[in-house]
């Protein structure tokens, strides 16, 4: 297993943006970004929910997967 390169915060946040601008109308893309930055809701909560029985091995493993499509 190699190690994946982990980019910053902003071209993360850039490479997503970029990706709801093409997906998603400008007003949608505004509503969401207005969401996130309400802050509403418990991230560790979601978070935990999300990726139960997950482990980085199997994320990373699973984002691999994803890449290669």
């Amino acid at each position: 297993m190699s190690a994946a390169v982990i980019e910053s915060e902003q071209d993360l946040t850039e490479e997503a943006f970029a990706v709801l601008r093409q997906h998603m109308p400008p007003h949608k893309v505004a509503r969401l970004l207005s969401i996130w930055q309400a802050g509403k809701g418990d991230y560790l909560i979601e978070r935990d929910a999300l990726f139960a029985g997950d482990t980085v091995e199997s994320l990373f493993e699973e984002a691999t997967a994803l890449q290669a499509k």
